[in-house]
C-alpha cells in the first residue's frame, strides 16, 4: 500500500475516523526518526573542526546516530546559507552556509520492503541566529523558480526563499551552490540512476523535514515538480512542525502539481501557526482584498496533541512528535528521555547572544507573544 501510504488519494481513510492507519503512522514515524538524525549529527560544539556542520562522513552517519539498519545509503549532504545580516554576530561566521540536511536512496533490501526505491531528503530545523532571522522575515515574494513560466501570483515567505536560494561559495564542506542548486542537481540524477540501472523499478521521492526543514522540502517539492525533474515520479512531503510556507496561489499549484504533503501538527505547537497569524486560510474569505497577502497550509494535516507543563519546548520538539506517533498516541510514553532535540538546540541558542538577550529568550519571548495572541 505504499502508494497510499505516500498520499496517491490524500491518505483518505488512513487517517480518521478509526484513527492513524498503523502501517502509516509507522512509515510517517520512520521519517521523523530519520530527520532526527539530522540533529543527532550536527555539530554543535565551537571547538570542533566540523563547528555547524555534520560530524560523520556519508557512509557512517546513519550508523554513528544508532540507526545501522535504517535502509538507505546517503548520496550527498545539502549546505544553506541564509541571505540575511545579525549584527551581532562575527562577520566570519554570519550568513555562512551550514549543513541543513542529507540525500539518500534505499538500498535493495529496504525497496523490496517499500515495493519501491525511494529517494529520500532529509532537512533539519532551525538551530543558527541566522536562520531564526531568515524564520522572521515574514513577507510573501514571487517565488518566480521556473524562468519559463514565472507565476508571480505564486508567492512564498522571503526568509525561507532566501535559505533556498542563496549561496555560500566559501561554505567548507558544501561546495559551490546553492541549496537548491545542490538538491537539483542531486534529485534528479538519483532518479535517473534508478531508472536506468532498473528499468521499470517503481521510485518515490519522499521529502522530510522539521520546523523550518518542512518548509524547506515543500519548496523542493513545488521546484521538482514545477520543473519536472521528478520525471513523473510522485513526490511527497512529510511535514513535522511545519509553518506556513507560501500563499493561496502557492497551495493551488502543488494541488495542481499533484505535491502530496502531510503535516504531522501539535495543535499547541505555535510553530505551526506562522507566518499569517492574521493573514491566513482561516481569514482570507473575510479579508478579501488581501486574499493573495494570505498565507495557506499546503496538504492534509495530522493533528497531535501533546504539552507539558513547564516544558513548553516539548510542543515543538522533533523527538516528542516521534514519540507520541511510535506510542500509538500514549502521551505518558512519549516524553523523550533526555529532554528531546529541542532542548539541546535551545541550550545552543541560549549561548548566542543578541546584545545583552539571549537568543534562547529572544525565542521564548515570541513564544509567549504568540500565546498572548490566543494561539495556544
Amino acid at each position: 500500500m505504499w502508494r497510499q501510504v505516500q498520499g496517491c488519494d490524500d491518505w483518505e481513510g488512513l487517517l480518521e475516523p478509526d484513527g492513524v492507519h498503523p502501517v502509516l503512522r509507522a512509515e510517517v514515524a520512520r521519517y521523523g526518526e530519520l530527520v532526527d538524525a539530522c540533529y543527532k549529527a550536527f555539530d554543535l560544539d565551537p571547538a570542533s573542526r566540523r563547528y555547524l556542520n555534520c560530524k560523520y562522513g556519508r557512509e557512517r552517519l546513519l550508523e554513528e546516530v544508532g540507526m545501522p539498519g535504517a535502509g538507505y545509503e546517503i548520496t550527498r549532504y545539502v549546505y544553506a546559507a541564509p541571505d540575511v545580516t545579525v549584527p551581532t554576530m562575527e562577520p566570519s561566521t554570519s550568513g555562512r552556509g551550514r549543513w541543513i540536511g542529507y540525500v539518500a536512496v534505499s538500498t535493495d533490501e529496504m525497496t523490496r520492503r517499500l515495493g519501491r526505491r525511494d529517494v529520500l531528503v532529509s532537512f533539519r530545523g532551525t538551530v543558527t541566529p541566522a536562520e531564526w532571522v531568515a524564520n522572521l522575515m515574514s513577507s510573501l515574494e514571487p517565488a518566480r523558480l521556473d524562468p519559463c513560466d514565472p507565476c508571480p501570483d505564486v508567492k512564498v515567505e522571503s526568509g525561507f526563499l532566501s535559505l533556498y536560494t542563496s549561496a555560500d561559495k566559501t561554505c567548507r564542506f558544501g561546495g559551490a551552490g546553492s541549496c537548491r542548486e545542490q538538491l537539483l542537481r542531486e534529485v534528479p540524477r538519483l532518479i535517473d540512476t534508478c531508472a536506468k540501472g532498473r528499468p521499470g523499478e517503481a521510485v518515490s521521492v519522499t521529502l522530510a523535514g522539521h520546523s523550518m526543514g518542512s518548509a524547506l522540502a515543500l519548496l523542493l517539492a513545488y521546484d521538482l515538480t514545477e520543473l519536472g525533474l521528478n520525471r513523473g515520479a510522485p513526490v511527497t512531503v512529510f511535514s513535522f512542525g511545519g509553518p506556513r510556507v507560501g500563499n493561496a496561489a502557492f497551495k493551488a499549484r502543488c494541488d495542481e502539481l499533484g505535491v502530496k504533503a502531510l503535516r504531522v501538527a501539535n495543535v499547541h505547537d505555535p510553530i505551526t501557526k506562522l507566518p499569517g497569524i492574521f493573514l491566513n486560510e482561516a481569514t482570507a474569505g473575510v479579508l478579501r482584498p488581501w486574499r493573495a497577502s494570505c498565507y495557506t497550509h499546503v496538504g492534509v494535516e495530522l493533528p497531535l496533541d501533546f504539552i507539558r507543563v513547564g516544558d513548553l519546548a516539548s510542543v515543538h520538539d522533533l523527538g516528542t512528535y516521534v514519540a507520541l506517533l511510535k506510542s500509538g498516541g500514549d502521551k505518558q510514553a512519549a516524553a523523550p528521555p533526555d529532554g528531546g532535540v529541542l532542548a539541546k538546540v535551545m541550550e545552543f541558542v541560549g549561548r548566542r547572544r543578541a546584545g545583552a538577550v539571549p537568543w534562547q529568550d529572544a525565542a521564548l519571548q515570541m513564544g509567549g507573544l504568540v500565546q498572548t495572541l490566543g494561539l495556544i
